[in-house]
C-alpha cells in the first residue's frame, strides 16, 4: 500500500484526479487529491495565491498523511512539489512528474517556458490589467490545452472547467532546489509525446538536468489524465506498485 498524493497545475483542481483516487483506493492505496489555494473549493483572493501558498498548503496535507509519500504533480505542480520535496525531503517517497515544469534551482516556471520555442500557451495567454492574473481563450484551451480529447462533450465540460482565473505569482517565482534534499528524492518523469503547452524537447531537457530514475512516455497531450485515463492510471498504477524508493 502507497500514500499517493495528486496535485494539480494551473486552472487545474481535485477534480482532475477525483476518479484515480477511487480506482488507487479500490486497489488498495491510500490516494487523494487536494485543491491548491485559489482553486475549486479552497477558496482565496488573487492576491493570496503564490506558490508560497502553493507549497505550504501540499506540506500541511502532507503532515497528515502517514508514511511516506508519493507526490504526483501536472504542469505548473512540477515545480510545486520540487519545492516540497526540498522542504521535506524525509517525508517523501518518490516526486512524479506529469507532463510537468521540473526547474533547475533558481530557476521560474515563466522562464522555463520561455525558454521553449516549441510552447504554443504562452503567447495566447490573457493577462488582467493588473496582471495578477490570466486566463485562457476557450478555443485555445480546446486546441493547445485539451487538442487530443476526442469525445465533443468531453471537450466541452473539460474546456469549461479550465475557464477560470491563474494568479501569475507561482509563475515567476523562483525555485530553490538543493542537491542535499531534492537532489536525493527518487524521480519519475511522465512525458506527454504531443504536448503544445510544454514541448518533448523542453521535457527532455529538464529531465536531463537533475537524476530522473524512472521516465514513461505516453502518446498524449498535455492533459493526459483527460484524454488518455485508462494509460494514464495505468502508468500512476505501475508507479505505485515500485519497490518502496530509497532516499
Amino acid at each position: 500500500m502507497k500514500n499517493i498524493l495528486f496535485i494539480h497545475g494551473a486552472w487545474g483542481g481535485a477534480w482532475a484526479f477525483r476518479e484515480f483516487v477511487e480506482i488507487l483506493k479500490q486497489q488498495g492505496h491510500q490516494a487523494s487529491a487536494i485543491d491548491l489555494p485559489g482553486h475549486g473549493q479552497n477558496t482565496a483572493r488573487i492576491s493570496e495565491v503564490t506558490m508560497e501558498a502553493y507549497v505550504n498548503h501540499v506540506i500541511e496535507t502532507a503532515k497528515t498523511i502517514e508514511g511516506p509519500i508519493i507526490l504526483v504533480g501536472h504542469s505548473l505542480a512540477g515545480a510545486v512539489i520540487s519545492q516540497v520535496g526540498e522542504r521535506i525531503p524525509e517525508r517523501i517517497e518518490r516526486l512524479v512528474y506529469v507532463a510537468a515544469s521540473l526547474p533547475k534551482n533558481g530557476e521560474t516556471v515563466l522562464g522555463i517556458m520561455q525558454s521553449d520555442a516549441g510552447g504554443q500557451l504562452l503567447a495566447k495567454l490573457v493577462f488582467s490589467a493588473d496582471e495578477s492574473y490570466v486566463t485562457v481563450e476557450q478555443d485555445d484551451v480546446k486546441s493547445i490545452l485539451l487538442h487530443d480529447v476526442k469525445e465533443p462533450e468531453r471537450l466541452e465540460s473539460l474546456a469549461l472547467k479550465l475557464d477560470v482565473k491563474q494568479a501569475t505569482e507561482p509563475f515567476m517565482a523562483a525555485i530553490e532546489l538543493t542537491d542535499e534534499a531534492f537532489g536525493s528524492i527518487p524521480k519519475t518523469y511522465v512525458r506527454a509525446s504531443l504536448d503544445k503547452v510544454m514541448s518533448t524537447d523542453l521535457q527532455d531537457r529538464m529531465i536531463s538536468a537533475w537524476k530522473v530514475d524512472q521516465i514513461f512516455t505516453l502518446e498524449s497531450g498535455h492533459f493526459p489524465m483527460m484524454s488518455i485515463p485508462d494509460r494514464f492510471i495505468e502508468i500512476i498504477s505501475e508507479i505505485a506498485a515500485g519497490e518502496p524508493a530509497t532516499a
